[in-house]
């Protein structure tokens, strides 16, 4: 099933049991979804589009509750976080640190790489390689662990 079926899927249980932060998240998201599909002007939408609009949003969510934490405004880093915990849900299982490490680790043998200058040849496989299975920041810090 699509994702934009799963989440219409979503809205509509959220409606049901009327849970207001998770319907406007959906509602978000589904909104992105009908975005892209109007861009794309008729070409489907692919998986990997609507994980990178998925993680994009949860990367968003994420930036705002650090600010209004920094602003004192607890109330609304509270639905900041809530949303993004909703919209998660949407995303291929993520990988754990170990996993992470073997698959970064397997892509630096392919690639050849043995020293930080190499980073940007490990760096273009492993984005491609492990698309919404972990996010870019956590890959970025494995691959330089690795090879310094």
């Amino acid at each position: 099933m699509s994702l934009e079926n799963t989440i219409n899927d979503a809205i509509k249980t959220a409606m049901k049991a009327k849970d207001k932060t998770a319907l406007d998240a959906l509602r978000a998201v589904k909104s992105q979804i009908l975005l892209l599909k109007t861009e794309a002007r008729g070409a489907e939408v692919t998986t990997e589009q609507e994980i990178a609009i998925v993680q994009r949003m949860i990367k968003q969510r994420k930036d705002s509750y650090e600010q209004f934490m920094a602003q004192n405004r607890a109330d609304l880093a509270e639905v900041e976080m809530a949303q993004s915990k909703v919209i998660e849900q949407f995303l291929p299982a993520q990988l754990s640190t170990d996993e992470l490490q073997a698959a970064i680790e397997k892509i630096i043998a392919e690639v050849g790489a043995s020293s930080l200058k190499e980073i940007g040849k490990v760096m273009g496989v492993a984005s491609k390689t492990l698309a919404g299975q972990s996010d870019g920041k956590a890959i970025s810090e494995m691959v330089k662990k690795l090879l310094s």
